[in-house]
Order: C-alpha cells, then structure tokens, then sequence
C-alpha cells in the first residue's frame, strides 16, 4: 500500500500497457474494444491505451515501468511484494480467458 501511494498511476499505467502490447502483441486480443493497434505508433497514440489501466494489470511490464519510475527505491523485497501481487491478479484474469 506505502508503495502505490507513491506512483503515479496516470503515467504507470499507460506505460506498462503500451510496453505489454508492443512487446507482447499476442496480448492486443484482449483488448479488441481499443481500436487501431497495428503499430507502435498506433499504440502511443491511442487514447484508449492511455487510460486502459482500469482493464487490466500487466505483471511484468507494470513492475519494469515501476521499477523505472520508483528508481532505489524499488528494492527487492518491493519488487518480490509486487511479483506476489501481480501473479495472483495475472492467473484470475488469465482463468476468464481460458
């Protein structure tokens, strides 16, 4: 909780959803209602994309962004609480899909 406080979830967000959908494009399936996101380009510019953080977390792109974002002070026992958090939200997600 400390540590949520201190991101900013309107920049966070938008990141980690658009390095998810460039750098895993397999992921764009799930988002069918976001429009066009044939490119990078498309992706950065859709506004969608840009507030889609409410749609889904993003496991390891959401902990890179942090990571980026929070600097020292992601420390391991951070990132370990996070990858903890991520993977239960990753696998009920995944389960609504399969």
């Amino acid at each position: 909780h400390e540590t949520w406080g201190k991101i900013n979830v309107k920049v966070v967000g938008p990141h980690a959803l658009r390095r998810c959908l460039i750098v895993y494009p397999w992921t764009q399936r799930y988002f069918g209602t976001f429009g066009d996101l044939n490119s990078t380009e498309a992706i950065m510019g859709n506004k969608k994309v840009a507030n889609g953080l409410e749609r889904a977390l993003l496991g390891d792109c959401l902990s890179i962004v942090l990571a980026c974002q929070m600097g020292r002070a992601f420390t391991p026992d951070v990132q370990a609480a996070w990858q903890k958090i991520l993977a239960v939200v990753v696998s009920a997600l995944g389960r609504q899909y399969h």
